[in-house]
């Protein structure tokens, strides 16, 4: 940003020559103008409010003495009429030619082209929201508002005089709020509570006698499950409206409020509008009959029913179905081809391609079935192909048929087959995409929802069986995938056993090695649909098939996959690709794939047994953990230069990706994370468990996020366990040195983690293992920081500091100092605490760590702050703020937040205190901790106080209570102060 004024945002007029030096004007800000993108002079504010004047009546003209009163009022200056005229001609030189026009004595502004005037813009922008909302298109119409509230520049006007500038600022403040409650209002419709509150609660702040904007606080924050917060903003509201104007809440408010305390289901969350409700289906000629429990798919049926709706009027309507053998292509293709009755009254033609069989059906015979059933007689119908096919197309001409070609192999296969007629339609289903197929419609089925699943599994067995143990009922859907074939053949077995119990299915199904064994009934049989597609596979594929199937994780990505296969990634990602089209394998995005799980099991059961050598599986996991740890350990190394962990890990033989900045590195971590940590779990066996515990190690950073911390948590203790069987020191060192570090960053389990890293520290010793022994005394030290015990937290410090050197350890030597730098605060030593934060985030800077110089700034602005430098810490703590946003780190972002709002609170801002502390708190759901969650909730009560709020702080005051005593935390003598009537005050 160059600090210059802004210019808004305009709708593009057609001629890329009329828009460079087309004019545009801003009054929701200060007064400017432009042509194109230069700046035009408008003069002295009474000039300019002469030209806001003109703007705002859009194009009517305005007398001189209509322009006196708007600039002067009731107290004009003897040369008024002159001055207006001097502005006019002042004026009409910026602008172009005809734009200020002089009539019947006065003034007007014409001839602007569309979007000229923000003003306008707003209006255009607020209607189209009005109607995509009115459309039920929400999210649409949220971004039209926030595109127009984003016109706004400051203040309306600003710095112009006179009564006529000051009436349209109130006005054109009031249109704003009206907008903003209305994006917010769409905002609680979507779901956005949890992130709403915090504007809400500075908009309250701002506009306290606004009902509205407190209504929409007390929804949300009732949505976020803070009722009581939500009540005391109806009391706090209640007596401000008594002191402030002797009147009572709005009805619409008072009625929120019994709403909330009656726990109104109405007030929940909106779910998704019901879908339309479609036609029963009816039976046609030639379609096989629909299922009678045909259940879910509503999107899918509504979609493709409007594609045969659309066949009159076209040559043509086809739509392509491809997906995975099982997942209910031709039960959906078939309910809705049944469906479409009344649109092709001349009769719907099916046939069994059977195209995942090895006998596929050959166009010319299916030609010849649908001839005669269009009666036409054998004598008549010819022998070729092409022959037979335009004889076909001649049959449908003037009819409306459907056809419908289920199993296809192939778009070669299908062409021939196609009606080519108007009015006519096709209904493809394949395991293949017919992305080949010109014209087609194309449709990718997956498996059902959990709700659909259970639906289908409910009708086939009965409410009462399912009803009666719904969680065994839920476990059996999700063991089948969701596939509605399994979910089929899994139900009609307990069907047909009455003695058996839904969780007697569910513990069957529960053993993944004997699931695909159980998933028959009579000629019904899931892995008999799985082989048939796998069948048909080029040696190839079969391979990529069996060993990609071997990684845990719900996906993979190119680079990992080639790893696994120890191909080039262009030749794996032919094969993956060629995977896809089968439906064997989907394409989740672009660049990652996944297989459904019971093809996964399938798959695996296929590698255990045709692959050779058998060393084979173990050997494509051990170049995926090797791609993993080469990849997370350059990713470290972007993050933290001259850090020494990487030459402390184990060595690599396959490479990994080779990331050129931090962002880069920052988004396949996290995109990869999930995928990461099921690859280090599948490792913590004998032989990986050393490379597995460094991945987990050079991935540190999803813990410290937040984003994966529970699993990266669940791993970091499987490990451990798994180390401590195995008599391996070392590995187990490392692993109670990463759970002591999400244990101490978690904020409820200080005690865990320090018996955690003390631990560490002795195995590192017995390992010769010095690193890990660096980390365990400095999250050690931190530990004792939080519990208050100042001097033994200073001397794990001091030891770190000191081991860190003896390595040469400079990012390690930077954290203790930041961190011996928040016990000399807590001890009252600010200079030196200064001196330390300092020093740490000079060798950060040194180093070129941004990351780990936000932590250092961070440390820093808690020192000044509490120095009285609040300037200077103000600073540090938005510079950190920015870094930790742009790397993703919700902890530290949502503490830095916190610190902010204290620093707010010591610079007598409570509003702005309010604020942060809100934003904070949102951002901390879920991490942090109930620890640190009391200290923000202690923070916000005394924000909210500060700005005549005192029921919602005492709500949150208590709650924070609660979550201090429940912990045994010595914060809760200050809360239990701030409770008490006279603190409150």
């Amino acid at each position: 940003m160059d600090g210059g004024p802004r210019v808004p945002e305009q709708r593009r007029p057609d001629s890329g020559s009329e828009e460079s030096t087309a004019l545009r004007f801003s009054v929701l800000g200060p007064v400017r103008a432009w042509r194109g993108p230069v700046s035009l002079p408008t003069g002295s504010p009474q000039q300019r409010a002469l030209l806001a004047a003109l703007l705002l009546r859009e194009g009517r003209t305005a007398t001189a003495g209509e322009l006196i009163d708007a600039l002067w009022g009731d107290d004009p200056p003897s040369q008024a009429l002159a001055a207006v005229r001097t502005y006019a001609s002042r004026l009409r030189k910026s602008l172009d030619a005809g734009v200020l026009v002089s009539e019947s004595g006065g003034y007007a502004v014409r001839g602007l082209p569309e979007g000229a005037l923000d003003v306008a813009e707003v209006h255009d922008l607020a209607n189209e929201a009005e109607k995509a909302k009115s459309a039920g298109d929400l999210c649409h119409a949220r971004d039209l508002l926030g595109r127009a509230l984003a016109l706004w520049d400051g203040e309306p006007l600003a710095g112009l005089p006179g009564p006529y500038a000051e009436a349209q600022r109130v006005r054109l403040e009031e249109w704003r709020l009206q907008l903003l409650e209305s994006r917010l209002d769409m905002d609680l419709e979507q779901g956005c509570h949890a992130e709403a509150v915090s504007e809400l609660t500075a908009l309250t702040a701002a506009h306290p006698l606004r009902e509205r904007l407190r209504e929409l606080l007390m929804l949300a924050l009732y949505r976020s499950g803070r009722q009581a917060e939500a009540l005391a903003v109806y009391a706090d509201t209640r007596r401000l409206l008594a002191d402030e104007l002797g009147v009572d809440p709005r009805p619409g408010l008072r009625e929120l409020q019994n709403r909330i305390l009656q726990a109104d289901p109405g007030l929940a969350e909106p779910s998704a509008p019901a879908a339309e409700t479609v036609t029963a289906p009816v039976r046609p000629h030639q379609l096989p009959a629909t299922v009678p429990d045909f259940t879910g798919r509503v999107s899918f049926v509504s979609e493709l029913s409007d594609v045969l709706a659309s066949a009159e009027g076209r040559v043509m309507a086809v739509s392509a179905l491809a997906g995975i053998g099982g997942v209910g292509k031709t039960t959906l293709a078939v309910h809705v081809a049944h469906q479409a009755r009344s649109t092709f009254p001349d009769g719907q033609l099916y046939v069994d391609l059977q195209g995942a069989g090895s006998r596929a059906a050959e166009p010319e015979t299916v030609l010849g079935a649908f001839l005669r059933a269009l009666g036409t007689p054998d004598s008549a119908i010819p022998d070729s192909l092409e022959e037979r096919s335009a004889l076909y197309r001649s049959a449908l001409d003037g009819r409306r048929v459907l056809v419908l070609l289920d199993n296809a192999r192939d778009a070669a296969q299908v062409r021939p087959l196609l009606p080519g007629m108007e009015g006519c339609a096709a209904l493809v289903t394949s395991r293949v995409r017919m992305v080949d197929l010109a014209g087609a419609h194309l449709v990718d089925l997956d498996v059902m929802s959990p709700e659909e699943a259970l639906q289908l599994f409910t009708k086939i067995v009965g409410a009462e069986r399912v009803a009666a143990e719904r969680e065994s009922a839920l476990d059996v859907v999700a063991a089948c995938g969701f596939l509605p074939l399994a979910i089929r053949i899994a139900a009609s077995r307990l069907a047909a056993r009455r003695t058996w119990t839904v969780s007697v299915l569910a513990a069957k199904l529960a053993d993944e090695r004997r699931r695909l064994d159980e998933l028959q009934a009579g000629d019904l049989a899931v892995k008999a649909t799985f082989e048939l597609g796998y069948g048909q596979l080029e040696p190839a594929q079969k391979r990529a098939f069996r060993l990609l199937g071997l990684a845990d994780g719900p996906d993979i990505s190119l680079a990992a996959a080639a790893a696994v296969l120890d191909l080039p990634a262009e030749e794996t990602e032919d094969v993956l690709e060629s995977l896809v089209d089968t439906s064997l394998v989907e394409s989740a995005a672009p660049g990652r794939y996944r297989y459904h799980d019971l093809v996964r099991l399938y798959a695996r059961a296929c590698a255990e047994r045709d692959e050779w050598p058998p060393s084979e599986p173990a050997a494509a996991l051990s170049r995926l953990l090797d791609f993993y740890l080469a990849t997370v350990s350059g990713v470290y190394l972007i993050e933290r230069p001259g850090d020494r962990l990487v030459d402390h890990l184990e060595r690599t033989e396959y490479p990994g990706l080779v990331f050129s900045d931090r962002h880069t590195a920052q988004d396949w971590l996290y995109a990869e994370a999930v995928s990461l940590l099921a690859c280090v779990r599948q490792a913590a066996r004998a032989g990986t468990l050393r490379r597995a515990v460094d991945v987990l190690w050079a991935a540190v950073d999803l813990a410290e996020s937040g984003t994966n911390s529970k699993e990266y948590e669940a791993v970091a203790e499987l490990l451990r366990n798994t180390a401590r069987e195995a008599a391996d020191p070392h590995t187990e060192a490392r692993a109670l040195t990463l759970l002591a570090f999400v244990h101490h960053i978690s904020g409820s389990r200080f005690d865990v983690a320090l018996q955690e890293a003390e631990q560490a520290t002795e195995l590192a010793t017995r390992a010769d293992d010095p690193l890990t022994g660096c980390w365990s005394s400095n999250i050690s030290g931190v530990v004792a920081l939080y519990q208050n015990r100042h001097e033994e937290g200073a001397a794990h410090f001091a030891r770190a500091i000191e081991s860190f050197r003896a390595l040469g350890d400079r990012p390690g030597e930077a954290s203790a100092l930041c961190n011996l730098s928040r016990i000399h605060l807590a001890t009252s030593r600010t200079a030196s605490a200064v001196a330390l934060a300092q020093q740490g985030t000079a060798m950060y800077d040194d180093m070129g760590h941004d990351l780990r110089g936000a932590n250092g700034r961070y440390a820093l602005g808690l020192a000044l702050t509490q120095s009285g430098q609040l300037s200077e810490a103000t600073e540090c703590l938005n510079q950190a703020l920015q870094v930790f946003r742009d790397s993703r780190q919700r902890l530290w972002e949502g503490m830095t937040l916190f610190r902010l709002a204290e620093l707010d609170l010591a610079a007598r801002r409570p509003a702005q205190a309010a604020v942060n502390a809100e934003a904070a708190l949102t951002l901390l759901r879920g991490i942090g901790g109930e620890w640190r969650r009391g200290n923000v909730l202690t923070v916000l009560g005394r924000g909210l106080n500060g700005i005549g709020q005192p029921g919602r702080a005492q709500v949150c005051w208590r709650e924070a209570l609660d979550l201090f005593e429940s912990l045994g935390a010595p914060e809760a003598d200050e809360v239990r102060g701030l409770l008490t009537p006279t603190a409150a005050a």
